[in-house]
């Protein structure tokens, strides 16, 4: 028995995405939805990837996320195969709890002007093209000046990202369940450039001073987004959240100590 069907048996109503019915699936006689009408929860099937582009497309509406790991480490996801069909029944029975995640929310501004607004889960990244030089950014927390970096980039992750490409550029790891903003940056030609942690009502100013066409800002490493020399990038605290089903109920501590050893 598949998904559909044991939700069904259950008087549950299961619809897909238009773009995933399109590209990915069959409908397998499920109505498509483009995320405008009531959805209770959303269920992805995937890695942390497919959560994270989920995430941008629902925060706003607050609907929850349960993530069923395909993937390989699954940071974000809940759920192997093997759990799927045994926690269905405590989903459906209300035995789980939501997390909420802090979001990031990033203002591109050219010339003064706002000309691009992002919201990101994991991080927002500046980040240079594959010519190897470096760039130089201007940072700045709020209106006062903290630093000029030459660097192959810098991250701006959420406690949820810094598992991710913050961690690997020598980040720290940061409980979720914590509000602040982890600003990394990325290969700095200098001694004393190290990540530094803000408040959650803080904001990092970064200033692209690098005068190429090969800079992008990127957003959970999967929207790209091209910078020119002056452009400024504002990022802070989202006033939106994430909200992530847990049915297994592990904690940080857990997940951080089976995933980096290799297990499930």
């Amino acid at each position: 028995m598949c998904i559909r069907d044991r939700f069904k048996a259950r008087d549950v109503k299961v619809v897909i995405p238009q773009s995933t019915e399109s590209m990915y699936m069959s409908s397998y006689d499920c109505p498509e939805i483009d995320f405008q009408e009531d959805v209770d929860l959303v269920m992805t099937l995937g890695g942390d990837g497919t959560i994270l582009g989920v995430a941008r497309q629902v925060a706003e509406k607050g609907i929850p996320i349960l993530g069923v790991n395909l993937g390989h480490l699954g940071f974000l996801t809940d759920l192997e195969i093997p759990d799927l069909f045994p926690a269905l029944g405590k989903l459906l029975k209300g035995d789980y709890e939501i997390e909420s995640r802090m979001m990031l929310a990033a203002r591109v501004l050219r010339e003064g002007l706002p000309l691009k607004d992002f919201i990101a889960l994991n991080d927002v990244v500046i980040n240079k093209g594959p010519i190897s030089r470096i760039i130089k950014l201007e940072t700045y927390l709020g209106s006062e000046y903290l630093a000029t970096y030459r660097a192959d980039g810098i991250i701006v992750a959420s406690p949820t990202g810094s598992t991710a490409y913050s961690l690997s550029a020598g980040g720290p790891i940061v409980n979720p369940q914590l509000e602040v903003m982890i600003v990394t940056p990325v290969c700095p030609h200098s001694l004393n450039a190290r990540p530094f942690v803000l408040s959650d009502n803080q904001e990092i100013r970064i200033i692209m001073k690098t005068d190429t066409s090969d800079v992008m800002l990127t957003i959970d490493g999967q929207v790209g987004f091209p910078l020119k020399k002056n452009d400024s990038i504002v990022v802070r605290k989202a006033d939106v959240y994430t909200k992530l089903v847990k049915v297994k109920k592990r904690s940080f501590s857990e997940v951080v100590r089976l995933k980096f050893r290799g297990g499930n």
